[in-house]
């Protein structure tokens, strides 16, 4: 082999190399926020916290991120990405309604069990900002959809009359209100965090036999 090409090959080799590295911290300082923010809490974790649990110097996530407002923005946003990339797989199936109701309370549950504080994360983010910043097209596309669905079913009267964005109403806040105020909810009503687990495993049957009749 020539030198030149050795040489060459030997460079590509290092910056692989380097740049699977850098992958590699950027997706373990995303990981510990989102760990930090979402399951533990820690809303106003430190530049200095998140490099702590994460294990790599502050200063590689001012490298990675620039400051600590622009890691959080990419948190938060890879967090609302997923969570409508799930909607949107469960509305534009070809389930009858109730199973993607089904699918939909599986998806919630599983991941208020994972990051308990995340549905509280979003909603203070969101609160910081104006709203319209984050409002989704992709969202907006499958509303008239699932409108649509919810309406036969009321024609078929396996749901009560109303209109359907009232039952969706409905349907978010039998979901979201035990997630959202679960920190009041166990304080108020002295709930351990084995409890409260329980609770979320029984939730799914209750709110469809609260909103379905049959």
């Amino acid at each position: 082999m020539r030198l030149d090409n050795f040489v060459k090959l030997k460079c590509q080799t290092i910056m692989s190399k380097a740049e699977g590295k850098k992958d590699d911290t950027y997706d373990i300082i995303i990981n510990t926020a989102k760990r930090l923010f979402f399951a533990e809490g820690k809303f106003n974790a430190t530049t200095q916290e998140i490099a702590d649990a994460a294990g790599v110097n502050r200063t590689l996530i001012n490298y990675y991120f620039r400051s600590r407002n622009t890691l959080i923005d990419l948190v938060f946003k890879e967090a609302l990405k997923e969570e409508e990339k799930q909607q949107e797989i469960i509305v534009m199936s070809s389930l009858p309604l109730r199973e993607k109701f089904e699918q939909f309370l599986d998806f919630s549950f599983k991941i208020a069990k994972e990051y308990p504080y995340m549905e509280i994360y979003m909603v203070t983010h969101i609160n910081q900002y104006n709203l319209h910043e984050f409002k989704s097209e992709n969202q907006l596309k499958f509303l008239p959809t699932i409108y649509k669905e919810i309406q036969q079913e009321m024609d078929r009267g396996t749901i009560q009359q109303m209109e359907p964005l009232q039952f969706l109403l409905n349907f978010i806040s039998l979901v979201s209100f035990p997630i959202s105020m679960r920190p009041l909810i166990q304080q108020g009503l002295d709930i351990s965090d084995e409890k409260f687990e329980q609770i979320l495993d029984n939730r799914k049957e209750v709110i469809l036999k609260t909103i379905f009749k049959d």
